[in-house]
């Protein structure tokens, strides 16, 4: 087995230290923002906020369109608005929410359901080029960024938690060497996601032939699930981002370990 990768099952974590040394304090837990949503749906940064508060996060806050403040009214406490679009979308005047809101986070997370809109693809852009912290990215805010692969991938502090076939994408957009097929074994998709995080400074968190990946630096954990997840994204990306933020100085043995928790109860 190449010496880059280390697997994970579930009677067996791989840094166990992590997992007892979590903060007690909520003072001491961190602070994540999600951001998600357009008119006709939020639920993903509904469940995301709901899958912060259990996985530890000491406080969160969530950033929805201005365009469900009716929708959602009370509903989510921690819920605060920024400009939409005419279509209920994100719109380029919420840049100022996003970024100030941002400064008050330790971590980002773009949850998805952000709907399919040209203003928010120009958004999401400028705010991933101008955010310096802690982002991931999931479900279709991945897709924004497939025609400006290069910068997302290149991005320091990146955690992209995405399908099979969204990894497909990215790599094709960054003009990797060597493709993603769904055809590869494990072996040697391990190899190509150790290459791929080798020429690449973004972490992956990616599912495949019934294990979760997380590979960064060219690192690879894999993680054999009990059963297949057909919903998994949202809930990873929250548990993900809040253990990262939590152990910001030992990103790959956090996410590895997020995974315990998160999808091996």
């Amino acid at each position: 087995m190449q010496d880059y990768w280390v697997k994970q099952t579930p009677d067996k974590p791989l840094f166990p230290d992590l997992l007892w040394s979590r903060p007690e304090n909520k003072a001491l837990a961190g602070k994540l923002l999600v951001i998600g949503g357009n008119l006709h749906g939020f639920a993903a940064a509904g469940e995301a906020y709901s899958e912060a508060i259990t996985a530890g996060i000491g406080k969160a806050r969530v950033l929805l369109p201005d365009s469900l403040q009716k929708t959602v009214g009370r509903v989510l406490e921690a819920g605060e608005y920024g400009p939409s679009t005419r279509s209920g979308s994100f719109s380029r005047k919420a840049l100022a929410e996003f970024l100030s809101m941002a400064g008050w986070a330790d971590g980002v997370l773009l949850a998805g359901d952000f709907g399919r809109n040209s203003e928010t693809a120009i958004l999401l852009e400028q705010f991933a080029a101008k955010y310096e912290g802690q982002l991931t990215v999931a479900k279709d805010a991945a897709d924004y960024f497939n025609n400006t692969a290069d910068a997302l991938l290149a991005r320091p502090e990146t955690l992209l938690v995405i399908s099979f076939a969204q990894l497909q994408k990215l790599a094709l957009g960054a003009r990797f060497a060597a493709p993603f097929t769904f055809d590869m074994d494990l072996i040697h998709l391990v190899e190509a996601l150790h290459n791929f995080t080798q020429a690449f400074q973004a972490a992956i968190i990616v599912k495949h032939l019934d294990n979760i990946f997380i590979a960064y630096q060219g690192r690879v954990s894999s993680t054999k699930l009990a059963k297949d997840l057909d919903i998994w994204r949202v809930k990873t990306a929250a548990h993900a981002s809040v253990w990262w933020l939590q152990n910001s100085s030992k990103t790959f043995e956090a996410l590895t370990s997020s995974i315990k928790l998160a999808l091996m109860k």
